[in-house]
């Protein structure tokens, strides 16, 4: 039996490593030979080393070499959370290279803003807080990743039951973007000379941003994508890759071993039941949970009789009626032949004048003969793609009306007719500054 390794060995053994690299020596030869020690260590750990190596005057630029060492331990660390194999191009794949980045980036922010609260002068302090600037910037893109786990890997989950883990993972990521928002605003805002005491604490509040970033990359890959893993079918990773594809990466996707076959399976399509057999393969996060709680799967059944199906979803004839009432615009729609086909009516906000006896009509007889030339130009430039759309604006009494004029197509491009969208926009153009104070950071 082993020895079991002390915090202090294993603090004085990663510093030993960390400065063997800094002196070129290779990670895969100081893996070998410190191999028992590595097998103690969370990754985790390693950025308390890096904090005594900033005090003890290793320069920062040199640290930063090391996050590759970290990333090397820190797969290395998961390798028993059954992620290993995972094919190049497979969204997981994908979401796990995805996290390499963000925790690269990550550490970097906590060396700088470790460096940060130790700078003894001025040039210092504001060299480093370019570099913050720099990498507060790039790890905005985090947004995307955590809108990809959000609406692609959640719903999968739900549908199944699983509900906990995911509500935790989204509080955390929330809580990020939140904390890396107010820290941005805050840095711009002190764009000029920064004071020693304003210093230290943007950078107590930069170490928790990238301590929380860190341990959101490891509940991740610990958890909830071997749990992904263990449940999902081609059919629903097909699903998966098809819409994360449109949404894009934060790393470059590459050429693709992972070509699914099985046709593409939505949440909403699955008898999402998960098997004794399924259950023994999940984390053991999960399984507290579901040991605790129990598992409910989602039996909701969005086709109804008498719903018309689209692109993006199931409605009745009903409910369409009862959408277009509820929008605070109103639309009419022209079809390829410049014949009106359809137009609503707002309960919220009304527009132009409009009755069913213009159905049929012919557009620019829809408009006063002054009119009639300069409608149908612009219709003309949209339906020949000179533009994407027109906006005009115009007065109806005392309200302030905006007035969208765009061309509807098919999902092959192919010209349908004309879409015009007028909104009652006055309180907008009116009162700008009421409207500003109601903005709701989400």
């Amino acid at each position: 039996m082993s020895t079991p390794v002390s915090q202090e060995e294993k603090v004085r053994a990663l510093k030993e490593m960390l400065k063997a690299i800094h002196s070129g020596v290779s990670p895969s030869e100081l893996k070998s030979k410190f191999r028992e020690i590595l097998a103690s260590v969370s990754p985790l750990e390693i950025p308390l080393v890096e904090q005594e190596l900033v005090r003890e005057g290793v320069p920062v630029n040199e640290i930063l070499k090391l996050c590759d060492l970290h990333v090397e331990l820190f797969r290395e660390y998961l390798a028993s959370r059954e992620l290993l194999g995972v094919p190049r191009g497979h969204p997981l794949d994908l979401l796990l290279r995805e996290n390499e980045w963000i925790l690269k980036q990550a550490e970097a922010l906590g060396v700088y803003a470790r460096a940060l609260s130790g700078s003894k002068s001025v040039e210092e302090l504001e060299r480093y807080l370019r570099s913050i600037r720099l990498i507060l910037g790039e790890l905005r893109k985090i947004r995307l990743h955590y809108r990809k786990v959000q609406m692609l890997i959640f719903p999968y989950l739900e549908r199944r039951g699983l509900i906990a883990v995911p509500r935790v993972l989204w509080g955390r990521e929330d809580q990020i973007m939140v904390k890396l928002r107010q820290v941005s605003s805050d840095l711009e805002k002190q764009a000029g000379a920064v004071d020693r005491g304003k210093a230290v604490e943007i950078a107590s509040r930069l170490l928790e941003l990238s301590n929380e970033v860190a341990d959101l990359v490891f509940r991740e890959n610990k958890i909830l994508y071997p749990a992904a893993s263990a449940l999902l079918s081609e059919g629903e990773w097909a699903a998966i890759a098809e819409i994360a594809d449109e949404m894009g990466y934060i790393v470059e996707a590459g050429e693709r071993e992972w070509k699914p076959t099985a046709k593409p399976v939505y949440p909403y399509e699955l008898d999402a039941k998960v098997t004794r057999e399924q259950l023994e393969k999940l984390p053991p996060e999960f399984k507290t949970v579901i040991e605790k709680n129990g598992i409910q799967a989602e039996t909701y059944q969005i086709r109804r009789e008498g719903d018309i199906e689209l692109e993006t979803g199931f409605l009745t004839p009903a409910e369409i009626e009862g959408i277009f009432r509820s929008l605070p615009l109103e639309l009419t729609y022209a079809d390829a032949s410049d014949h009106v086909r359809f137009f609503s009516e707002s309960e919220i906000s009304g527009g132009f004048v409009r009755t069913k006896t213009i159905l049929g009509r012919r557009i620019p007889f829809c408009h006063p003969p002054r009119l009639e030339n300069y409608v149908m130009i612009n219709v003309e430039a949209i339906k020949k793609g000179q533009f994407k759309y027109r906006e005009f604006w115009t007065r109806m009494g005392d309200r302030i009306i905006r007035v969208l004029v765009a061309p509807v197509k098919s999902r092959e491009g192919k010209l349908l007719g004309v879409l015009e969208i007028v909104e009652d926009l006055t309180e907008v153009v009116n009162n700008p500054e009421e409207i500003k104070k109601k903005i709701l950071v989400l």
